[in-house]
């Protein structure tokens, strides 16, 4: 089985797996706008939204709190991080936006 189209778009090479590796799994694309980059997931169906946000923040080097950074699907925030993916509603090929949790100005 291919991966969604919209997950090998301008994304790192090698995929970060979430949960457990058997059975069915859900390729993901997690975008950081802030770091400007893009991270391939494939996740376990019940993998929750915050280990996906922790994999991703740690795949892409970045020293932040994960508190500190929101989750986004089909625009609205995913309000119970411990839900799992496909409880939150992402499909296989499902767009992430992982941004900070307050705007920061723009120096």
């Amino acid at each position: 089985m291919t991966a969604p189209f919209v997950t090998r778009l301008r994304t790192r090479r090698d995929a970060v797996h979430v949960g457990r590796k058997d059975g069915r799994a859900l390729t993901l694309r997690v975008e950081v706008p802030e770091l400007w980059d893009v991270i391939r997931v494939v996740a376990a169906p019940d993998a929750t939204v915050d280990e996906v946000k922790t994999a991703a923040l740690r795949a892409l080097n970045a020293r932040a709190n994960p508190a500190a950074y929101v989750i986004k699907l089909r625009g609205f925030e995913v309000l119970d991080e411990r839900a799992s993916v496909e409880d939150a509603g992402a499909i296989d090929g499902s767009i992430f936006l992982l941004t900070h949790r307050r705007r920061r100005p723009v120096r």
